[in-house]
């Protein structure tokens, strides 16, 4: 059921449009923040209630403690995590800053940054490459939006997403790069390639809340300062236009390869069980 109250308005979809993110209210409580918690534990034991782990085997454990784990399509092995990544006032809330009457699931992410403490200041273990979500996603259209669930109290002494806001206007950009942890490198070369301003914004959360980016907001995150982990669910989100880039440099993607496994073609939309609906008008 969608929490109306919740929803954005017209001011947080102006927002949204004119800086590219948009932080909305808390739509968890304490009771299901515990049981996602405890949701994620068992993914990554290797317990998978529904009988089918993620995709690739990003759950597993790299044996790096200091490494970030992603892992795509967990609501795949784990129903509690299934019903987060379906949740509709989530969806309606992505409807109603995307502009579209349909929202379904592109994929998830489950991310664990590990905590470090201080120490992790000096190293670049546990950061997150200034990116855009679409340079990883040119197999459709660069329409989608990304909710950001927060397991935890999220800080930027915790690795918090930074944010730069407007730049989801200024096209695709090649030197974006998640897996680049020298951040500071990146955003030098990044402000010399727009010739913009580069005056990143942190999206600090209360546990249960979510932050909302458009796919060509520019974006990364810090280490994990503290010595307790930060845990969240990602929620890439497709409005109902969205359809498949056959061709694409990025016909590699989970989702690209799952349409050809399908037999689906160029411009065939992502949907069925392996795309869900989030939310219909």
């Amino acid at each position: 059921m969608v929490q109306e109250h919740l929803l954005p308005g017209a001011a947080d979809v102006r927002f949204f449009h004119e800086n590219g993110f948009w932080l909305a209210p808390r739509v968890l409580n304490d009771g299901a923040l515990e049981r996602l918690r405890a949701a994620m534990d068992d993914v990554y034991a290797g317990r998978f209630e529904t009988g089918r782990p993620p995709w690739a085997g990003g759950w597993q454990d790299t044996g790096d403690p200091t490494s970030i784990r992603k892992t795509d399509n967990a609501h795949w092995a784990n129903l509690t995590l299934r019903d987060l990544a379906l949740n509709a006032t989530i969806g309606a809330m992505a409807a109603r800053l995307m502009g579209t009457p349909e929202v379904r699931l592109w994929h998830d992410q489950l991310l664990y940054k590990p905590g470090q403490g201080p120490a992790a200041a000096a190293s670049q273990a546990g950061n997150v490459g200034w990116h855009q979500d679409h340079g990883y996603w040119r197999c459709t259209q660069p329409d989608l939006i990304t909710a950001w669930v927060a397991f935890d109290d999220v800080t930027t002494q915790n690795g918090c997403m930074l944010v730069v806001p407007g730049s989801h206007r200024w096209g695709l950009l090649p030197e974006s790069d998640f897996f680049n942890t020298d951040i500071e490198a990146v955003r030098a070369r990044l402000a010399a390639r727009t010739g913009h301003a580069f005056k990143p914004v942190p999206c600090e959360l209360p546990a249960g809340a979510v932050s909302f980016h458009h796919c060509l907001t520019v974006h990364a995150s810090g280490p994990n300062l503290t010595p307790r982990p930060r845990r969240s669910l990602v929620l890439h989100l497709l409005p109902e236009h969205a359809t498949y880039v056959a061709g694409s440099p990025d016909d590699n993607h989970m989702n690209a390869i799952l349409m050809r496994k399908q037999g689906q073609q160029h411009g065939a939309a992502f949907a069925g069980e392996l795309w869900p609906a989030l939310y219909r008008a």
